[in-house]
């Protein structure tokens, strides 16, 4: 398998194997017009398997998403080639817009321009509830 390097964009590493596709769904990449080349089950040493995502142009990534996903991946940015940065993720303690509260009695239900926020409230099992009704994201 041969991917090319990039020249500027962004490089998400580290991601937990099988994660890719969720994070590519959420960050709305298949509404970019560049090029992204997902890599699944890459080997690593560090992880055992690893996906890895390259975006070959410059993009606003929002990295609460990306926290979210996978807290501990790493996005590197690329300029003219070379690495310029790079930035470990963790875990956001407010999420909004990103995932949509499930409840049907929620307020969010019935009041369209409703932003949807979520506040980490188990840091160690990953738990998000809405900030409107407790239900868990």
């Amino acid at each position: 398998m041969n991917i090319d390097s990039i020249r500027d964009g962004v490089v998400i590493d580290h991601i937990t194997a099988g994660s890719s596709m969720r994070l590519y769904e959420l960050l709305g990449l298949d509404a970019v017009d560049c090029p992204v080349a997902i890599i699944k089950n890459a080997v690593s040493r560090k992880m055992g398997k690893k996906d890895i995502m390259k975006i070959d142009g410059e993009i606003n990534l929002n990295l609460d998403v990306i926290g979210y996903v996978d807290p501990g991946a790493t996005v590197n940015v690329i300029r003219n080639g070379e690495r310029v940065e790079k930035k470990t993720i963790d875990m956001p303690q407010t999420l909004t817009d990103v995932i949509r509260c499930k409840n049907p009695r929620c307020i969010t239900s019935t009041e369209q321009e409703l932003r949807h926020i979520f506040r980490l409230t188990d840091r160690e099992n990953k738990v998000y509830r809405c900030v409107y009704c407790e239900t868990k994201g």
